[in-house]
């Protein structure tokens, strides 16, 4: 697997992804968020995820979406793409990162990748996740923290597979991430 960034906001590549294959295919047209990519020995893509800088603090950069091939999710990918992304814009210079999941099986993935959820969520019920942890007055263990996250997911209308993961991580500690800061 070859993972590659493309180019950096506000000047990224269109990037075109088959809508049968990828969720959320039509947001990598714009040009105006940086993309990366990771492709297979074939050199097809098979997972993107798309970032920009925040509005209002430079040293925030939001992964805006993270998408991976139907057929190659549940492989790692997703989580390792989004840590190459993390380190190259930590080496550039931001000093934190920024995403919002909607649903248990992205936010699992965020934290395989080094993020952990902030107690916040968007106006439209995603919660906030970032790298490095936050540093806030909530007190919580990083199980604590973990576990805050998925009790979100779990006072939701759900999926059959979403209950039974979630179910399956009940009082568990988060996944291991071995870049996690302790």
């Amino acid at each position: 697997m070859e993972y590659e960034l493309l180019g950096w906001p506000p000047n990224g590549p269109k990037l075109r992804l088959d809508y049968e294959r990828f969720s959320y295919a039509g947001k990598f047209v714009m040009t105006n968020t940086g993309k990366a990519v990771a492709r297979a020995d074939d050199g097809e893509i098979v997972a993107a995820v798309s970032f920009n800088e925040d509005r209002t603090d430079e040293g925030t950069l939001w992964l805006r979406y993270v998408t991976v091939d139907r057929d190659r999710r549940g492989e790692g990918i997703g989580p390792t793409l989004c840590r190459e992304v993390r380190d190259r814009a930590l080496e550039r210079g931001y000093e934190r990162l920024r995403i919002a999941v909607n649903n248990p099986f992205a936010y699992e993935a965020l934290y395989r990748a080094g993020f952990a959820y902030t107690g916040e969520t968007t106006g439209i019920a995603e919660l906030i996740l970032e790298y490095p942890t936050p540093d806030d007055d909530t007190g919580w263990t990083d199980r604590e923290r973990y576990q805050a996250g998925l009790e979100e997911f779990r006072d939701r209308e759900l999926s059959d597979d979403e209950t039974a993961f979630l179910d399956a991580r009940r009082g568990k500690a988060p996944p291991d991430c071995d870049l996690r800061d302790e």
